[in-house]
């Protein structure tokens, strides 16, 4: 279906001499013209780097979205602005079907377009214009189409994630048919699931899940605030191709878009929440917002073990937004302790630290952290925070007062540490 698209892209191109530009609605590249003049001016920052990147910035689309394409039905004119990186004018050709709007070609205008007619206000549009808007049709019955298809496995892939024990049977083998049926895919082919921490659940307007390659299947899990996507893998053990997908989604306007909270902070996820993070938040108290992340489970062959691999995921995402040094994309079998911490439930911090979570004591928790960190070892622990051995061991006697904790002993080192790494859940 990708030659498809390419195939009408040039067909827009040679009708109106100039290089098109394909995006779906989130600003994701699906196809490009090439560009055959001797003025590499043409090529501006934003086309470059939508080229090369994939996808435009969250920037460039409110730049653009500003001049109404959201909600055009005709062509539009875009004027350039080199301050913005748009160099060259544009024209818009909104790709609509079913009165929604699946994307957009884009037409850089190097001078001989300025004065081509789009039409409107009782003037009929040049007739290259009527023809590349009806090319724009045709594409967007095959986004819509494709949309379609991806939404069906997107509502199968959901249900097996979240029917009871005793339907996964049967969800599973709806999925498997319609991946062989939809996709082609053969059962028993290796896959992982992606997880993307926070995510905009908006499929009631009519917006599709991103369409990525290796991407099989996605769906939205309001209940987690999570999205799940169903990856492709050459192997079980080569998690390369679900690594991509998820660098991809989480530049998708939509991840981030659902707050602080989600799966990060709910109980239902399975997780340890309501302690904020490490020396921040305390006891249900305001919680900075973390960033976006992403978690890979590890691959298998089975559809029915995607229940457990999701869990994983989203623990591993999780674990990537509580410790930067994961993130920004987190593998289930490399989150050490969190694997761990994110399966346990969520009773708030232990009477013992909650006096060192509060807001004041900061430093103190993250004194107590790179210690235990550390094994230990003063000497590494005081290079790490840069500080003097001898304010080390002032601020460790300060945590044990607070706490009550001996840190000569292993059991109470271990309840600091735990309380410390779940408090960042």
């Amino acid at each position: 279906m990708r030659g498809d698209y390419q195939q009408l892209v040039d067909e827009i191109s040679a009708a109106l001499g100039a290089p098109a530009t394909l995006e779906d609605r989130d600003f994701g590249l699906i196809a490009f013209g090439a560009h055959e003049g001797e003025d590499d001016e043409v090529m501006d920052p934003v086309r470059t780097r939508s080229i090369l990147q994939r996808r435009s910035s969250a920037a460039v689309r409110t730049w653009f979205e500003a001049f109404g394409i959201t909600r055009a039905t005709t062509p539009l004119r875009i004027p350039p602005d080199p301050a913005a990186g748009v160099f060259r004018g544009r024209i818009c050709l909104p790709v609509r079907h079913g009165g929604i709007v699946h994307g957009y070609v884009w037409l850089l205008d190097d001078g001989h377009l300025t004065d081509l007619e789009l039409g409107g206000r009782g003037n009929p549009p040049d007739p290259r214009i009527a023809q590349a808007m009806e090319t724009a049709a045709r594409i967007g019955a095959l986004l819509a189409d494709e949309a379609r298809a991806g939404a069906e496995l997107g509502d199968l892939l959901r249900e097996l994630l979240t029917c009871p024990a005793d339907e996964r049977r049967a969800a599973g083998a709806a999925l498997r048919e319609a991946l062989r049926e939809t996709l082609r895919f053969p059962p028993g082919s290796p896959l992982t699931l992606v997880a993307v921490l926070p995510w905009a659940a908006t499929e009631a307007d009519g917006a599709p899940l991103p369409s990525l390659p290796g991407l099989l299947a996605a769906c939205t899990l309001p209940a987690d605030g999570a999205l799940a996507g169903l990856v492709r893998l050459r192997s079980p053990g080569a998690l390369t191709p679900a690594r991509t997908v998820a660098e991809h989604l989480l530049r998708s306007p939509r991840a981030g878009a659902g707050g602080a909270g989600g799966a990060g902070g709910a109980a239902g996820a399975g997780g340890a929440a309501g302690a904020g993070g490490a020396g921040g938040a305390a006891g249900g108290r305001t919680r900075a917002p973390r960033p976006r992340a992403a978690g890979i489970a590890t691959g298998t062959e089975e559809l029915s073990e995607l229940p457990a691999a999701w869990r994983q995921a989203l623990a591993a995402a999780r674990a990537a937004r509580a410790e930067p040094r994961l993130g920004p994309v987190g593998q289930w079998d490399a989150i050490g302790a969190y694997r761990l911490l994110t399966a346990l439930p969520a009773p708030g911090p232990d009477p013992a630290v909650a006096a060192l979570l509060a807001p004041a004591h900061t430093e103190l928790a993250r004194t107590a952290e790179v210690f235990l960190d550390c094994a230990g070892q003063a000497g590494r622990a005081a290079q790490a925070l840069g500080i003097h051995r001898q304010t080390l061991y002032y601020r460790l006697g300060r945590v044990e007062k607070l706490t009550g904790l001996d840190l000569d002993e292993g059991e109470d080192r271990l309840l600091l540490h735990i309380a410390l790494k779940a408090a960042r859940l």
